[in-house]
């Protein structure tokens, strides 16, 4: 897991204001010169903002404290300190900053748009010099303010992947080769199970202008709820996801239980997820007898949920996969509320349809061949 980290516990801590001096006039040809003394600067903030180009909070858990400057002390002849640097501290889209105490929610970033900030900590105001401080009774004032301390709080830092739709299944399902098949990531790809331990994000490009981000996360195994193999420390990366797509392995020989069984440990981590809108795709029809799988599976998952799109896909021949990435982008669609609805002709005809029967369209394949939609890196 090098290079990638999602959570970080940081110290930071605002500029100390400077201090006020006390100063006199001291000037040939000019008696009682009165007080001079300067105010001090004000202490640097600390503000997070939002940089697209960062994927992790890496950077912040090899530097554990972040300090604004202080403010400059002020001087005589009326001359103010300076103001203390500000601490500029970058974060990811969707990082959540907590109280590492109270676990409180302090800022959210995760519906950022554009570079956003957000001043956390205020720097101490400076102290008044002497020179504020006179008066007809009080015409040599000896009295200055110090300046205000900064404060400090420890904050933990966890990230939530910004994506459109979030792929989950068990290892070796597939997840990685779909999020090849239809973006520009290059995730590791083996024939074991765990190859992805680390989040991934590919682009599905729309069109010209709207591009859908998918979230490969590593496979979920029964018991991951409750710790076993990486366990459910990814999930929270698909909860902000608008759907999710189930990848099932129709040749391996737990195919009919995997949809229940990633079902509860979804449940397990979070009922959120469950409401989720989602697509299944039955994966493998190109081995022996995994295509019979598949409508099992298919008909099992209709008899309790209607409205729940089931796909064959061959994510190996490209078999089924125009249908599965026209479905993903109307799911997304939908979601988002865009008013993009598709074609009356294309939905009716559609085999992934919810409209229509798994079994009529079970034995279409596909003669051309598949297009891919590269996108690019965020």
């Amino acid at each position: 897991m090098i290079g990638f980290a999602d959570e970080a516990t940081i110290e930071v801590r605002s500029g100390n204001g400077g201090n006020g001096c006390v100063a006199f006039r001291r000037e040939k040809y000019v008696p009682h010169g009165g007080p001079n003394g300067g105010d001090g600067g004000k202490g640097g903030d600390i503000i997070f903002t939002v940089k697209r180009n960062l994927r992790t909070l890496a950077k912040l858990r090899h530097q554990h404290c972040f300090k604004a400057r202080n403010g400059g002390d002020g001087q005589g002849w009326n001359r103010y300190g300076a103001d203390g640097e500000d601490c500029v501290i970058p974060v990811p889209p969707g990082t959540t900053i907590r109280d590492a105490e109270t676990d409180e929610i302090i800022y959210d970033f995760s519906s950022a748009k554009g570079d956003e900030q957000f001043t956390f900590l205020k720097g101490g105001n400076g102290g008044w010099g002497n020179v504020h401080f006179k008066s007809s009774t009080n015409q040599a004032p000896r009295q200055a303010n110090p300046g205000q301390r900064g404060e400090t709080r420890f904050l933990k830092l966890e990230l939530s992947i910004m994506a459109d739709a979030g792929l989950v299944g068990f290892p070796n399902a597939g997840k990685s080769s779909l999020l090849t098949f239809f973006t520009n990531a290059r995730p590791k790809i083996a024939p074991y199970p765990f190859t992805t331990i680390i989040p991934n994000l590919g682009v599905l490009r729309v069109d010209e202008e709207s591009d859908i981000i998918i979230a490969d996360i590593p496979g979920i195994i029964e018991g991951a709820s409750e710790g076993l193999g990486l366990g459910d420390t990814f999930l929270k990366h698909i909860t902000r996801t608008a759907c999710l797509i189930f990848m099932i392995d129709c040749s391996d020989e737990n195919y009919l239980t995997a949809y229940d069984t990633l079902c509860n440990e979804l449940a397990n981590y979070s009922d959120s997820l469950l409401e989720k809108p989602r697509i299944v795709l039955c994966n493998k029809i190109d081995v022996e007898g995994a295509f019979d799988h598949a409508v099992e599976v298919a008909e099992k998952i209709r008899a309790a949920e209607p409205d729940t799109v089931v796909i064959p896909v061959s994510v190996h021949t490209g078999r089924g996969m125009k249908d599965a990435q026209h479905q993903i982008m109307e799911l997304v669609s939908k979601q988002e509320k865009r008013e993009q609805p598709a074609p009356a002709e294309e939905s009716s005809n559609s085999f992934g349809s919810s409209n229509s029967h798994f079994m009529n369209s079970a034995y279409i394949d596909d003669d051309d061949e598949s297009i891919q939609y590269p996108g690019s890196e965020q």
